[in-house]
């Protein structure tokens, strides 16, 4: 379903920019930031967008969010965040498409293993599948050339939201 809408939403910017192409051509158009030409327009859309680290900014929130709402066994809101969270990722494929063959292994295995505990609303499965994904997310890490960046297990709560 998420798929269907990131599907769906990139399907409309691409008939609007297609549309202005088409409009447009190489004229110069009026736009105070995104370039003088289409061109440029395009390139200062997808330079907003940015690539996969502002994915990671909220796979971070997400990741979180997701721990704590397992410590409090609030399995609504765990769910809810590895939902976004996997939507997220699959938002951040489709601007860094290079970047999905090292998520395999998190995606296909580490994050439906960690729903399964969530849906199960088993605390001990969960934190125990929780570490997997921790672990998982470093080996993706190390597979894309970023093993400097190490995920870890929350140590402190750091959301507004409480349960």
């Amino acid at each position: 379903m998420r798929r269907l809408s990131v599907i769906a939403s990139v399907t409309i910017i691409l008939a609007i920019m297609i549309s202005a192409c088409q409009q447009q051509g190489d004229q110069v158009i009026e736009s105070r930031w995104a370039g003088e030409t289409v061109q440029e327009a395009v390139h200062g859309f997808e330079n907003q967008f940015g690539g996969f680290d502002q994915t990671m900014m909220e796979t971070n929130y997400r990741y979180n969010e997701l721990y704590w709402a397992g410590v409090d066994e609030n399995w609504g809101y765990a769910e809810y965040q590895l939902d976004e969270m996997l939507g997220n990722i699959e938002k951040g494929f489709i601007r860094r498409p290079e970047r999905q063959p090292s998520s395999v292994q998190f995606v296909d295995q580490a994050a439906p293993r960690l729903m399964r505990a969530i849906k199960a609303g088993d605390k001990d499965a969960f934190m125990e599948s929780f570490n997997r994904f921790a672990i998982s997310c470093n080996t993706c890490h190390a597979m894309e050339d970023v093993a400097f960046i190490q995920v870890i297990v929350p140590e402190n709560r750091t959301t507004l939201v409480r349960f």
